[in-house]
């Protein structure tokens, strides 16, 4: 099967063996110019500040540049790949060279779904597409069915998290190739792994972002997002430029899915939101596999995770969870500045009402901010949130990146590990979790000059005096070093430490896929209940058409009675007993015909 060719509005596309239309926007520019191998061709403008020209003779991996009439040299907005940095020449690719050897992969269904979150630069000690290929047999033994890849558009630098992307559809060359990064999805699926790639639709990075100078108005000209200027996404050359991109990923990568980065801060005046067009076409454009599309949202809100009479997803699937996080957080550290205030009181309370209900504020005002927050979730079926007790913002904004096995010890995250793959929700692993990793996962970046100091600057200063870090000295975001620190220990699997953390969540991943995993292909709404809370206990449960699931913990300082919840023992640690004692948990599965 040869790889598809996703033909998109903007940049290079071949339209025949040698042939290739160039096309860009840039309203406001009389002329611009083409540099293709070295040689300069002008553009014909098309109207509406499209400016267009088809070459012949063009070979794959040719160089170009667009040049403007001052003289100023720029990268494609939409080019497919680099030469090297962002601000060098960008390579005409042939999407449809790449031929896929596994052409039966049909997806897998959004039920069995245990994501791990990985860092192509900090996976492997190469940090590249082809290196992270071998570490994947680990992870499908373990019971792993999907790698959520953290974004690859191409950034400034050789190091960075991703998410300071300016070039939309080109891989980041540091990793690799795109045939290299194609290569890594085929490894993945004959696995039996999906691969689903975080995408960042709201704002560009700092370093290598030519938009501004080609398209002033591809910008809003008043709002601000907390990363740089927000996107008119009601500009129509804009708007194809963010739309076709999720397709684009999808279909020329063969991709499973995708995660959208921070949607609150995608604000849209266009009669149809750009999040519902986007879910829309991919419904419509993609129906060979499941396509899984989940969102970050900090507003707590539901009307983008639909379900029709069949319990389908027509929009987006999931919703990344960010109160279960934080309540578990707090549970287990006993931390509450910033964002964890609103969690500081009771905090087994917020964390019983996640399980039962998805969010913790469901129209709640917020210690925080001071104003409301979120919308009733109860009705959601528990496959719609998807939890984490850690994940690369959450390690990567603190001032260290510790993880939380270094915050809270070793049985304690133990706990709230199994709590986190025991629970009907669709749960996600941070990369090394599996193992026990202790390496931190700091902020880094590649950036350099007056760039490099705002950057340094404003890291210290976004800690200095921040509660729980008082004195600390916050790691340069650009130094080598600090990007290094980040890199997983692949030595660790190997200790015996390692093996057993690695046997303590294979015996989970087991549990989930035989026990519980069966029980949510038709879960619905108002499942959860909230069973009894203390200080650091809870116990929940989730009645479904197949069985009633109950799960209790205790990660308080006293020894808890057992709840009276029915069924047999699916898991108990670390041991079973009649009571529950600090650092411990225990999971019921009572049948349909008992429950």
């Amino acid at each position: 099967m040869q790889s598809k060719s996703f033909l998109k509005s903007w940049g290079a596309e071949f339209i025949a063996t040698d042939t290739v239309r160039f096309r860009l926007w840039a309203p406001g520019h009389e002329t611009m110019n083409l540099r293709l191998s070295g040689e300069d061709k002008a553009m014909k403008s098309d109207g509406d500040g499209w400016f267009g020209l088809v070459a012949e003779g063009v070979s794959p991996g040719a160089e170009y540049n667009f040049v403007l009439a001052d003289g100023t040299i720029v990268p494609d907005p939409a080019s497919r790949a680099q030469k090297a940095d962002v601000n060098g020449p960008s390579l005409v690719i042939d999407p449809a060279h790449y031929r896929w050897r596994n052409t039966a992969w049909k997806g897998r269904p959004w039920t069995e779904t245990v994501v791990y979150e990985m860092h192509f630069g900090t996976f492997t000690p190469e940090g590249t597409f082809r290196a992270a290929i071998e570490k994947l047999p680990r992870l499908a033994e373990l019971g792993i069915t999907m790698l959520e890849v953290l974004p690859l558009s191409q950034f400034g630098g050789s190091r960075g998290w991703g998410y300071d992307g300016v070039l939309l559809y080109a891989p980041q060359s540091s990793y690799g190739t795109p045939e290299e990064f194609k290569a890594f999805v085929d490894a993945a699926h004959d696995l039996g792994l999906s691969v689903v790639l975080d995408i960042v639709l709201n704002h560009f990075g700092p370093e290598g972002n030519y938009l501004p100078l080609l398209a002033p108005d591809f910008f809003h000209k008043e709002r601000m997002t907390p990363w740089g200027a927000g996107i008119a996404y009601d500009v129509d050359a804009a708007r194809r430029y963010i739309v076709e991109a999720p397709l684009y990923w999808l279909q020329e990568f063969n991709l499973d899915g995708l995660r959208f980065d921070a949607i609150d801060q995608i604000e849209d005046i266009s009669a149809q939101h750009v999040l519902i067009e986007i879910a829309q076409r991919i419904r419509a454009e993609i129906a060979d596999r499941p396509i899984h599309l989940t969102t970050e949202d900090s507003r707590n809100v539901i009307f983008l995770h639909p379900r029709d009479e069949n319990g389908a997803a027509p929009l987006f699937t999931g919703e990344w969870n960010d109160d279960f996080h934080n309540a578990i957080h707090v549970l287990a550290t006993g931390e509450t500045h910033a964002y964890y205030k609103d969690f500081a009181h009771q905090p087994e309370k917020h964390v019983a009402r996640v399980l039962a209900e998805g969010f913790a504020y469901q129209g709640e005002v917020s210690s925080q901010s001071g104003e409301k927050r979120g919308v009733n979730s109860a009705g959601q079926p528990p496959v719609a949130f998807v939890d984490f007790i850690q994940n690369h913002d959450q390690v990567g904004n603190r001032a260290q990146g510790e993880r939380l096995i270094t915050l809270a010890g070793e049985e304690r995250t133990k706990v709230l590990l199994a709590a986190l793959l025991c629970s009907p929700h669709i749960p996600l692993l941070f990369m090394g979790e599996e193992y026990g990793e202790t390496h931190p996962f700091l902020f880094f970046t590649d950036f350099h000059g007056d760039l490099a100091k705002a950057v340094r600057e404003g890291r210290a200063k976004e800690f200095a005096g921040h509660a729980g870090h008082e004195g600390e000295s916050v790691p340069d975001p650009n130094a080598k070093t600090t990007f290094e620190m980040s890199k997983l220990d692949w030595r660790k699997p190997e200790s015996e430490s390692g093996k057993a953390w690695l046997a303590f969540t294979r015996e989970l991943l087991t549990l989930r896929r035989e026990r519980i995993v069966p029980l949510l292909a038709t879960a619905g709404g108002n499942a959860g209940n909230i069973v009894q809370t203390a200080e650091g206990f809870l116990a929940v449960s989730w009645t479904f058409p197949q069985g009633t699931l109950s799960l209790a913990l205790n990660v308080g300082d006293k020894t808890q009675p057992l709840p009276d919840q029915p069924g047999e023992i699916l898991f108990a640690f670390p041991q079973e007993g009649r009571e529950l004692s600090t650092h411990s948990i225990i999971v019921r599965l009572a049948s349909g015909e008992t429950a």
